[in-house]
């Protein structure tokens, strides 16, 4: 005798699964998660002087800025990011014994191992500097690539983007080394 298959729960019909696809249940009440559609997105351009001030906070600044993280409409996945326009990125101040210290990049050829000093790159390309920290504050998947499309790093107080008419974006808190 064959004992009987235990009795299955009824299965949710296809369109009641596709509505509570993109809910949230907290404390009883269905919260529906926010995706911003391609319409919904701006890309807005700020303006940062990076005169005497140290380099982890501006670079923690422009990736939220890169990044949209200031916007209500943030989702991870969406390019929400800004333009970020830095300027007198010469004057950027490193704290700590940065000097001393070196930034290695690859190109990824046999060999192609690149070391240059802090000191070295803040003569000769400063920009640099700005841009690998910024990357490295970035997440590691294609979205980034496209994000650091718009993070445009200048050596003095020109820059060719005025037309964009940019926000000046503040950054309060200067290095203690420049009062």
């Amino acid at each position: 005798m064959r004992s009987k298959p235990p009795e299955r729960a009824p299965q949710p019909s296809a369109r009641r699964a596709a509505d509570t696809r993109n809910t949230i249940v907290r404390k009883g009440i269905s919260v529906k998660t926010f995706t911003p559609k391609p319409a919904d997105l701006t890309h807005d351009w700020y303006i940062i002087d990076a005169t005497d001030v140290v380099l982890g906070r501006l670079s923690a600044q422009a990736a939220i800025l890169l990044r949209g993280k200031n916007k209500p409409t943030f989702a991870p996945h969406a390019d929400s990011g800004n333009h970020v326009i830095i300027i007198n990125a010469d004057k950027i101040a490193l704290t700590g014994n940065k000097m001393g210290k070196e930034l290695y990049s690859h190109s990824g050829r046999p060999g192609g191992l690149r070391r240059d000093s802090y000191a070295e790159l803040l003569v000769k390309n400063p920009e640099r500097i700005i841009t690998a920290a910024i990357k490295g504050m970035l997440p590691k998947n294609r979205l980034a690539k496209v994000q650091m499309g718009r993070l445009h790093v200048v050596r003095g107080a020109e820059h060719p983007y005025a037309g964009q008419q940019p926000q000046v974006f503040e950054i309060a808190q200067i290095s203690q080394q420049a009062k």
